[in-house]
């Protein structure tokens, strides 16, 4: 197999260029009323500007204390990382991977070659993308026992627990990929990743279904193949839905990667321990699961099932705004202060597929709280736009997926960026193991007093039966 690049080089030039501020932060100890300057570093390229967190610890009033920490529950403002991979910018609605804009790529590339785009840095030349291709091609299949092992789950599991449990089960299989440090061994690994999670996530689908499994068919591009192995029945040859395939691909390439999300943020952590990348990725599919991430475009339907016609939405929506017990899903983003770039992109994909299969009950419910939120002065003030798993969710309906399959279709996306980042935190040389410190806030030392009494005590050897 053909050797691809790496992150290194990039990333490189990424840490020069977030070192190269020449300001200093000065802070002044009131306790002590002594003075700290502490570097500010700034990013060359969008001017991001940060202080380590470690520059912190020469604050002190005693030389035997730990020094001062920062408090930043769920990282709202703090910086684990340098990456190269993927830039936001949520108050312009701004996203690009390695630079270029989400807009153009999903245009004019494919998810294979964002895939590589990711890892390497740079586009593909002709000759890469073909042995690209070919080598994640080759690797489609999966062994007979992970077929078997599907088999042994319930009819009635949910394909996000079938799809976790398989990845990590891989690394069984693959016991060289522990050489993380070998440039060889990180790059079958990430090829079999890319090729294996489509086979994986479309068995997941027809155990669910109670349907025999579709072996991959080598002769169809990357998302037609899925398509295939998901939706084949009697057919010699499975032909997709031309404007179903073109919206997978879009989808999987606007959700490939969005820097130091939930389950990136676990791919990193779990992989900083120097473990495989199958048990890596498994830890972000498992992060993917939660319905504040993965789940939040499953959420949107189930939201849709319980407003159940077009007429309830006003009473819905004066629940949403008074607080009592409604929330608005597929609204607003935790980034995005104003409208998701890759919304933009969705709706329109979604408009070309609800001509394809036409409109029902549950997209005017959608369609209509959409106009609301758009017009209802509560919900733009707040800046609650759709956001892309609004009509994510939408669109994976029309194409007749089960709502239970909708994380699953995010997390074969996704790979493609967790390994990017995956690889990129091995190439740092700055990262360690994931180990954040924690403000105690529980007891200080106490005796212990047992609360049993002589019925806690532990039995003797005289009174166990014989």
């Amino acid at each position: 197999m053909a050797k691809t690049g790496t992150t290194e080089a990039p990333q490189q030039q990424q840490q020069q260029q977030a070192i190269a501020g020449d300001g200093a932060l000065e802070i002044r100890d009131n306790r002590t009323g002594k003075s700290y300057a502490v570097p500010i570093m700034e990013s060359a390229v969008e001017g991001d500007r940060s202080i380590r967190g470690m520059d912190l610890r020469q604050i002190k009033t005693d030389p035997q204390e730990f020094g001062l920490m920062s408090y930043d529950p769920a990282f709202m403002n703090t910086a684990s990382c340098k990456s190269a991979i993927t830039f936001i910018d949520g108050d312009k609605g701004i996203l690009r991977y390695r630079g270029y804009p989400i807009e153009q790529l999903a245009e004019g590339a494919t998810f294979l070659e964002v895939a590589w785009l990711l890892r390497n840095g740079e586009l593909p030349t002709q000759e890469e993308y073909k042995r690209w291709v070919h080598d994640v091609t080759y690797h489609t299949y999966v062994h007979e026992n992970i077929r078997k092992f599907l088999e042994g789950f319930r009819y009635d599991a949910h394909p996000m627990s079938i799809l976790c449990s398989a990845v990590a089960a891989l690394s069984s299989f693959y016991p060289e990929a522990k050489n993380i440090q070998d440039p060889e061994q990180r790059n079958i690994s990430i090829v079999r990743l890319l090729a294996k999670l489509p086979t994986i996530a479309a068995f997941a689908y027809r155990h669910v279904k109670g349907l025999p499994f579709i072996y991959p068919d080598n002769d169809l591009g990357y998302v037609e193949n899925f398509l295939s192995m998901v939706a084949r029945m009697s057919e010699p040859k499975y032909e997709a839905n031309p404007v179903f395939t073109r919206a997978l691909e879009i989808l999987f390439i606007l959700h490939a990667d969005h820097e130091q999300n939930c389950s990136t943020n676990a791919v990193r952590a779990v992989g900083s321990s120097h473990v495989d990348p199958f048990s890596a990725v498994a830890a972000g599919i498992a992060a993917l699961y939660g319905p504040l991430h993965g789940g939040a475009n499953e959420a949107v339907l189930h939201m849709i099932k319980e407003i159940e016609h077009p007429k309830n939405i006003p009473a819905f929506i004066e629940g949403v705004k008074s607080g009592k017990g409604q929330r608005l899903m597929g609204f607003g983003h935790r980034v995005y202060k104003s409208y998701d770039p890759r919304a933009r992109i969705v709706k329109q994909l979604a408009d070309e597929v609800f001509k394809q299969v036409g409109m029902d009950k549950d997209l005017e419910i959608a369609l209509e709280l959409e106009r609301i939120a758009l017009s209802d002065d509560y919900f733009v003030s707040r800046k609650l736009y759709p956001n892309v798993d609004f009509y994510t969710g939408l669109i994976y309906r029309s194409m007749a997926f089960p709502t239970s399959f909708f994380t699953v279709l995010f997390a074969v996306a996704r790979t493609a960026g967790w390994l990017a980042q995956w690889e990129e935190m091995l190439l740092d040389k700055e990262q360690k193991i994931a180990r954040p410190r924690q403000i105690y806030i529980g007891y200080g030392e106490r005796p212990y007093r047992s609360t049993l009494g002589d019925t806690g005590a532990p039995a003797g050897k005289d009174s166990i039966r014989k």
